[in-house]
């Protein structure tokens, strides 16, 4: 399988790069993954920041895949699903209903508070997880390591 550069993006009011267990799980896992990151950053949970950010990440000629973590409940504050969506050529809705089966599985009915979503935009795959570490962890093993390499062969392809 091919590596792919990865950026990673965590989304919180609170988190540092010192204290964002879920992001450094992201890193770790990639990695381990023979995945580079090439790209990892904290942005407030606000609408301008994380699409700037996004963007900025979209624009980057070294990232083909962008692992968001972080505000994907149902809280006010949890704008990440919303904001990215508009942003992505495509939906890959089975990421979200997997990841939401597979939690149910480890979590029970709490699991249908997770908006957890992935698609293509401009040639790159975009993952939005939730961020604590057993999110991640069930998110990176189960589905996104698995088909990464896939997803981002898959969103170069041209007619």
């Amino acid at each position: 399988m091919a590596e792919v550069p990865t950026a990673v993006v965590t989304v919180s009011d609170t988190r540092t790069l010192e204290t964002d267990t879920g992001g450094t799980r992201v890193a770790e896992l990639l990695d381990a993954g023979g995945h580079p990151v090439v790209a990892r950053e904290i942005v407030k949970d606000e609408p301008a920041a994380i699409e700037a950010s996004l963007r900025a990440l979209l624009g980057r000629d070294d990232v083909r895949a962008v692992i968001l973590t972080g505000g994907t409940g149902v809280a006010p504050r949890d704008v990440t699903p919303d904001t990215v969506e508009p942003l992505l050529d495509r939906v890959v809705p089975g990421f979200g209903e997997l990841f939401r089966a597979l939690s149910y599985e480890e979590i029970g009915s709490a699991a249908l508070l997770s908006r957890a979503l992935a698609g293509l935009a401009s040639g790159r795959v975009v993952f939005v997880v939730p961020g604590s570490r057993g999110a991640v962890a069930l998110a990176m093993q189960k589905l996104i390591l698995p088909e990464l390499g896939h997803l981002a062969a898959e969103a170069v392809k041209t007619r």
